[in-house]
């Protein structure tokens, strides 16, 4: 049992600090060029009147509204995620389960928003028809992905994190701390400048 305890999070750490982050057209970023920009673009977003939206699947849709709440709550910033099962049923029966996240992103997505697209494999085609409907609609998009380095998510956002390993539970406790630590870093900012956080 401590062999494996032990392994599972020696792999983890690992993992962690293997991220990549890349820009447009694959540009490599360092981490804290690339968390500077995740927090610009939210920052900016929000500050002008948008929003954050987040989106995923499975252990990913529990991400999207862990994330969502944290944002608005503690990170002040407004956000939201597209779970909602009324919503997921009635799309999914009117069009498709590969509509589901797209479908409402034409209803509740304006430009200079922000999409952040969650997917351990970078594959769900209803992941990836959501970006394609959010960068018509002039949104930022953050992606999240794992599992193969050329998914088709990765190469889809201006900011995307990818985490190289083909362990669903590692991509996503990966993705969780890789987006929670956009939350910390403007809470850290908001003390250092001595405004009231929350």
């Amino acid at each position: 049992m401590k062999d494996f305890v032990d392994s599972f999070f020696q792999q983890l750490a690992h993992v962690l600090e293997q991220v990549s982050c890349t820009g447009p057209e694959g540009v490599s970023l360092s981490r804290s060029e690339a968390y500077d920009r995740a927090l610009n673009l939210s920052l900016e977003a929000t500050s002008a009147g948008n929003k954050l939206m987040f989106i995923g699947n499975g252990g990913s849709a529990a991400i999207a509204s862990h994330m969502a709440i944290d944002f608005s709550k503690n990170g002040k910033m407004p956000a939201m995620c597209f779970n909602d099962g009324a919503a997921l049923t009635c799309l999914g029966n009117d069009y498709g389960y590969e509509e589901v996240f797209a479908q409402q992103v034409r209803f509740h997505a304006r430009p200079g928003d922000v999409l952040f697209a969650i997917s351990s494999s970078g594959k769900s085609e209803n992941i990836l028809r959501a970006v394609g409907v959010a960068q018509q609609s002039d949104c930022h998009i953050i992606t999240m992905s794992g599992f193969l380095a050329d998914n088709p998510l990765r190469s889809m956002g201006e900011l995307n994190f990818h985490v190289d390993v083909c362990d669903y539970g590692l991509v996503e406790v990966a993705h969780t701390a890789l987006i929670h630590a956009i939350v910390e870093l403007k809470r850290a900012c908001t003390l250092e400048t001595g405004e009231l956080a929350g």
